[in-house]
């Protein structure tokens, strides 16, 4: 297996991986259920009480402190560097355009302000899931409605009934 190969099978374990972001289920003031109202906010159905996620607390912190770097804004908002990191990865925030920090593209290692690839490695990757999927798709239809037979058959009945 090639390095390339070998990254994309990583990348693919680690897509797998759903990260929760601390979402409050419960409402700290009164117990009641706590419903999604976007972009990281919760309200309480019982009494009103608003909460955020560590997507919310982050993105909250950033658009009253433009530029914040990660660390800054992990230790305003107690949400780890770590989580703040998946979160450009996965593209919901983005790094300032005059920010001198980057990310790197997983695959060539381009520098890129948000998610996991350049936009060059992402269209290739995409591409090969595509042609993996298309493989995997006509090789379970090789036996479908196809005129093939599967190997091991002879035409005979494969159960009687008995009278």
């Amino acid at each position: 297996m090639s390095s390339r190969e070998e990254r994309i099978e990583t990348l693919k374990k680690e897509l797998t991986n759903i990260t929760t972001y601390n979402r409050p289920t419960y409402c700290a003031e009164c117990g009641g259920v706590m419903v999604f109202k976007g972009v990281g906010e919760y309200q309480c159905e019982n009494c009103g009480f608003l909460d955020y996620d560590d997507y919310g607390k982050v993105r909250n912190y950033i658009e009253k402190h433009m530029g914040a770097n990660a660390a800054e804004a992990s230790k305003a908002t107690g949400v780890s560097q770590k989580a703040i990191r998946e979160m450009l990865k996965e593209a919901r925030l983005e790094i300032a355009p005059n920010s001198t920090f980057f990310l790197r593209c997983e695959i060539c290692g381009a520098a890129i302000r948000w998610g996991r690839f350049c936009s060059k490695c992402e269209v290739a990757h995409h591409r090969d899931l595509e042609e993996m999927a298309r493989k995997s798709r006509h090789h379970d239809d090789t036996f479908g409605y196809s005129t093939e037979r599967r190997k091991g058959e002879d035409g005979s009945k494969r159960f009687t009934r008995e009278q």
